[in-house]
């Protein structure tokens, strides 16, 4: 940006995401209006063109971006102002900087400071000396012109003191000189090697960074959970990391940005300053910058990754509304069971010992599943969750085949968090922490999306490297993808916890929370429209929301579709037209095909809009999510001692990350596919294979039970891999199901590293 350009954040946007600038004001637009990012990107297409969540998103994210940028520049234009130092040139150089680290490096001549070497030897007069040496002047000797400056009443008592003072000031000049950082900064990500070496600490015992005890490596293709163990490593003790350059390569180049004349009686002590500054102050500076860098490059791919998983995590397949049985299972507490009828109400509950009595708890579990009959049985996957499975099927298979239960383990990751939250105290107060989990754990099989949103997402153990990454970032994007979750499954709103409601478009914690006690105060809502008598809540705060709204049971049977009620009367004008009633239009596909929607385009409502609405019509109130489907593992193995090499399992993919995939397979660890044993042929994103809940036929391929690490593959032959550049195919899977096992947190995983089977090698 010039001078004489205004901001202009739509244009410069447009530009960068090479998004149609019409939709770039559109959404900046909709957002002054306090609208939602779900709500534009459903509802308002045709004013952004089409843009999706993540286009939608983008844009949001550069515009605070932009926004910043501008606000800083205006702090600094008017700090060095202040100091009566902003020249026109320098002006122009701070109007024309378009990222944060450029307006810095422009700043940081000017940027009050602690004393240092050079502010020092300005005090004692030195700095005409100084500019003696970077002017490079070819016809004054810097010793005659020293001697001009020797006073012992500032502090000089040499010519040699005189030129160390000037040089310092020099070496302060050239570590501040904007243009050699640029250079530098770009050198060095591009020429700079990232060197990591054990320190005293690493040497003396064993630790899970051994892989990268003597490491080094391009920054140019370093990857980001490479960056984020060896960080973690340094925090722990063990590594001691640097970022290397040629000095005997690096230096004359720098030299030559300070304008160094060869032929110059100065030329040597500018040579010498440059030394001192790159040493002294370029270097460490540089390097921190881009560390800064690679730990929010790392970051952001750390937070995608984890973002991607609970994603898919969260559009699970929900079992729907049905009786459920969830139990916690547990050895010296015994497992806890909850009854839940079809709307996730709790009934009650019983304790059952198998590890004590496995007769009587058979006995026990028989009449409490007597006494509340249900659909399914839903078992925590932690400890004791197969032996608990085991008696639970042993009892079902006594049972008339018309009574049996479908018994399903489900994740349990999380759980125990929840047990003792607020969210948890508040629905139910009078009942114990393992209670409480037994009824997650029920709930999460009815519907996983509504019981995952009570969990922080940072509990439920999908990430890579979650707790290092900035957390701020990470809860922004779990938010994002929670939010976009909840928004595009819709939300019953007569059935709904607070929890759930928080996260429709427009309505937040504490608006959710005031719906929730007007519904127990007044009944449930009849209409969308009876929303509006809810205490505070607006025109505005109804617009976003009610879209994402359901209500069964109203009379207008739009009310439990993704119709907008904005749009209530095109659709009524399309059954008058039709001249049907509404009912009777609504799931019909004969009539809705016959619809002529160029009738009912009007300025503003288009193709997209109508598009959506029939789309609606044909299917109102469809679940996005894929249908249930109970996962199967081998009842032959239940503990990691009871795998043997070579043996071909049942799986479902519980985690992705960087350089592979977990897998539970049924023996309270998750075994690691490594990147290279996810398909037949070459693969650079594991996320590009398979997908958090995918199920996977697996082979085992190597067992450390000491240790407890399984290392397994997707190719189910001994085949040597195929390599190239075309993308992998995905293997054989099933269903994406809505159990799954939460331990693979990678960042528990560290030890796996770059290459995950260097620990299971040794």
């Amino acid at each position: 940006m010039t001078e004489t350009q205004s901001f202009a954040p739509a244009s410069m946007i447009a530009e960068e995401l090479q998004i149609p600038l019409s939709g770039v004001e559109a959404v900046l637009r909709l957002f002054a209006e306090n609208a939602t990012v779900p709500f534009i990107a459903r509802y308002r297409k045709e004013a952004t063109g089409g843009l999706d969540e993540v286009q939608i998103r983008q844009i949001e994210e550069r515009h605070q971006y932009l926004v910043e940028l501008e606000e800083r520049r205006g702090v600094i234009l008017k700090s060095i102002e202040e100091q009566g130092k902003l020249s026109e040139d320098l002006k122009k150089q701070i109007n024309a900087a378009m990222t944060k680290s450029g307006l810095e490096d422009l700043y940081l001549p000017y940027k009050p400071k602690r004393r240092t070497r050079a502010t020092i030897a300005k005090e004692k007069g030195l700095q005409p000396l100084a500019d003696i040496i970077l002017s490079q002047a070819l016809d004054l000797d810097p010793y005659e012109e020293a001697a001009k400056y020797v006073n012992v009443e500032n502090g000089v008592n040499t010519v040699e003191e005189a030129i160390k003072g000037a040089q310092d000031i020099v070496a302060e000049a050239v570590s501040e000189s904007a243009k050699i950082r640029e250079f530098l900064r770009n050198y060095m990500q591009r020429e700079g090697e990232f060197s990591v070496e054990a320190t005293e600490k690493g040497k003396a015992e064993r630790t899970k960074f051994e892989q990268y005890y003597d490491f080094k490596g391009s920054l140019t293709q370093f990857k980001s959970h490479q960056y984020l163990a060896i960080r973690r490593g340094e925090n722990e003790g063990a590594l001691r990391a640097e970022i290397a350059l040629d000095e005997e390569r690096t230096l004359p180049q720098i030299s030559s940005l300070a304008h160094l004349h060869l032929n110059s009686p100065s030329a040597n002590l500018l040579v010498e300053a440059v030394a001192d500054a790159y040493k002294r102050l370029l270097r460490s500076s540089i390097e921190s910058d881009l560390r800064i860098d690679l730990k929010q490059a790392a970051d952001r791919e750390a937070v995608d990754v984890f973002a991607s998983n609970l994603r898919q995590l969260l559009l699970a397949s929900p079992m729907g509304a049905r009786s459920i049985i969830g139990i916690d299972p547990g050895i010296r507490t015994g497992c806890k069971c909850a009854a839940l009828d079809e709307t996730g109400k709790y009934l009650d509950s019983c304790t059952i010992y198998p590890n004590i009595d496995e007769q009587r708890a058979a006995r026990e579990f028989t009449a409490f599943f007597s006494k509340f009959p249900s659909h399914a049985v839903a078992i925590g996957n932690g400890t004791a969750g197969r032996e608990t499975e085991a008696l639970v099927r042993k009892v079902c298979a006594e049972l008339p085949e018309q009574q049996r239960p479908i018994v399903v383990m489900v994740s349990e990751a999380g759980a125990s968090v929840y047990s003792a939250s607020d969210i948890a105290r508040e629905e139910f107060p009078d009942l114990d922490l393992t209670i409480r989990g037994a009824i997650s754990i029920a709930r999460r099989l009815q519907d996983p999306l509504a019981e995952l949103v009570k969990i922080d997402p940072k509990s439920i153990g999908v990430g890579q490297y979650q707790h290092d990454v900035f957390q701020p970032l990470l809860k922004r994007k779990l938010d994002e993808v929670v939010e976009s979750c909840v928004n595009l499954v819709g939300v019953e709103l007569n059935t709904a916890s607070a929890a759930l409601l928080r996260y429709v478009a427009g309505i937040g914690p504490g608006m959710a929370k005031k719906i929730v006690a007007h519904r127990d105060a007044n009944g449930q809502f009849a209409t969308r429209q009876s929303l509006l008598k809810v205490p505070g809540l607006g025109p505005k705060t109804f617009e976003q929301a009610a879209g994402f709204l359901r209500v069964k049971s109203s009379k207008n049977p739009l009310d439990a579709s993704a119709v907008h009620p904005e749009r209530y009367s095109v659709v009524e004008r399309m059954a008058s037209d039709l001249k049907v009633e509404l009912p009777t239009l609504i799931g019909n596909d004969s009539l809705i095909s016959s619809i002529n929607l160029q009738n009912y385009m009007a300025s503003d409502i288009g193709m997209p809009t109508l598009v959506d609405i029939v789309e609606e019509l044909k299917k109102p109130g469809r679940d996005p999510r894929a249908q249930f489907e109970a996962p199967k593992f081998d009842d032959s193995v239940r503990e990691i001692k009871d795998l043997k090499e070579g043996m071909i399992l049942n799986g479902i993919v519980t985690n992705v990350t960087n350089f592979g995939a977990f897998v539970d397979i049924g023996v309270h660890q998750d075994g690691l596919v490594h990147i290279s044993a996810l398909a037949d042929r070459f693969v650079s994103n594991p996320s590009d294979v398979v997908k958090v809940g995918d199920a996977v036929r697996v082979r085992v391929i190597e067992v450390d039970v000491a240790r407890s690490r399984i290392a397994l593959s997707c190719r189910l032959s001994d085949a040597p891999q195929k390599t190239g550049k075309d993308d992998a195919q995905r293997p054989r899977s099933g269903q994406r199901r809505g159990s799954k096992k939460g331990k693979s947190d990678s960042s528990d995983n560290a030890k796996f590293g770059h290459n995950p089977f260097a620990a299971l090698k040794k």
